[in-house]
């Protein structure tokens, strides 16, 4: 296993640029990623705090300070991705930076609560209070423009992304009508909301606090009955414009698992249904349900498999306290490493054989970072 980790951590160093930042991936996203970036610190955060805090520096630098719409900018903000050589898009769509994304704002709220608590830098935390307190403004102010408690986006540049979860597949390949509530969020959102009220009772700021314990409340109890589905015991991928739910079956409920907002009586059947065949392989959870109809083992994601949306849910089955589920994600993490002799981006599995998908990335920072993670966490 020592050889294993030592590739991982040279993978993960081969991305890193002079300012010690770790890019995304390599070909394709040989840049800065803002949801990329706090997910890897998030795996690398007992092994090396310090790249945790330099990426919460860079990204309260760049926290949007207006409104952009060509960038989809907004206080508080947490940008999508950026190259800080070029300040247009290879592609030409979007400038940099680019803001579109709902998660990643909330994902660096979680992260400052998780670096916080494993370091207790107070004056780290007090020198970016305001950075904090803005991205907490931005939620209520521009993630939930209609007040549902709920987190939507849609796109302000045209030339933009679509969809602005983890899985930012275009229009043409998820017919949902905007506003979209993708469920990832919401659970990040809840995480978030308890992880800045932790963070502002530390700094005495109660009557915020307060007010933020209060949304996450509210909020876990409109997304129980909003998001489940009593007949396929699991919830929604999304709700659309019109707040119907989007049925799809998808991993995209396992990352809630983490983030504390299930309901008891729904967490043992989302766990169950994860790992329900039409989702599980030897070899990991699916992005995508093989009884969906447009199902593909080697299409990006819908129906390839991701290490790091597998790691995650892993660390909600961990904290839930499931560590036969956790060491079945593990394993068949590791499994996969052996197979291929390495962790790319993403990969299929076809007939119970792992497949190489040609396009994906190697290295790629959260998939390396993924079984590194799993091979030097206790059990």
């Amino acid at each position: 296993m020592k050889e294993i980790r030592k590739q991982l951590l040279k993978e993960i160093k081969s991305l890193k640029d002079e300012r010690g930042l770790i890019k995304a991936g390599h070909p394709h996203y040989d840049r800065f990623f803002g949801r990329d970036s706090l997910i890897t610190s998030w795996q690398l955060l007992d092994i090396d705090p310090d790249n945790c805090k330099r990426t919460l520096e860079i990204l309260s630098k760049f926290q949007g300070k207006k409104i952009d719409p060509e960038k989809e900018e907004e206080p508080g903000k947490t940008l999508h991705e950026t190259d800080f050589y070029r300040k247009r898009h290879l592609s030409g769509w979007f400038p940099y930076p680019y803001y579109g994304s709902v998660d990643s704002t909330l994902l660096y709220l979680i992260l400052f609560y998780f670096y916080f608590k494993k370091t207790k830098n107070k004056k780290f935390l007090k020198k970016y209070w305001k950075n904090i307190a803005s991205a907490v403004n931005w939620i209520e102010k521009h993630g939930d423009l209609d007040r549902d408690l709920f987190l939507e986006y849609q796109r302000k540049n045209p030339q933009g992304l679509f969809h602005q979860g983890w899985k930012d597949m275009s229009e043409k390949y998820l017919k949902i009508q905007p506003p979209i509530a993708i469920v990832e969020a919401q659970g990040y959102q809840y995480l978030a909301l308890k992880g800045a009220a932790f963070l502002a009772k530390t700094l005495k700021k109660n009557h915020l606090a307060k007010k933020l314990l209060n949304r996450a409340q509210n909020l876990k109890k409109s997304f129980n009955k909003s998001f489940w589905m009593e007949k396929e015991k699991y919830f929604a991928l999304a709700l659309d414009g019109n707040k119907k739910q989007i049925k799809i079956i998808t991993s995209n409920p396992g990352h809630l698992l983490f983030t504390g907002i299930l309901e008891k009586d729904k967490i043992q059947p989302a766990v169950k249904r994860l790992l329900k065949s039409d989702l599980w392989t030897n070899f990991g959870i699916r992005t995508h349900s093989q009884k969906e109809p447009d199902f593909d083992s080697l299409s990006y994601q819908k129906g390839s498999i991701w290490p790091h949306d597998n790691w995650i849910v892993a660390q909600g089955l961990k904290k839930l306290g499931y560590k036969k589920e956790y060491q079945k994600i593990k394993k068949a993490t590791l499994r996969a490493f052996l197979k291929l002799g390495y962790l790319p981006e993403f990969y299929g599995v076809m007939d119970n054989k792992i497949v190489k998908i040609p396009q994906a990335c190697h290295p790629q920072a959260w998939a390396s970072g993924s079984l590194l993670n799993f091979l030097s966490s206790k059990p």
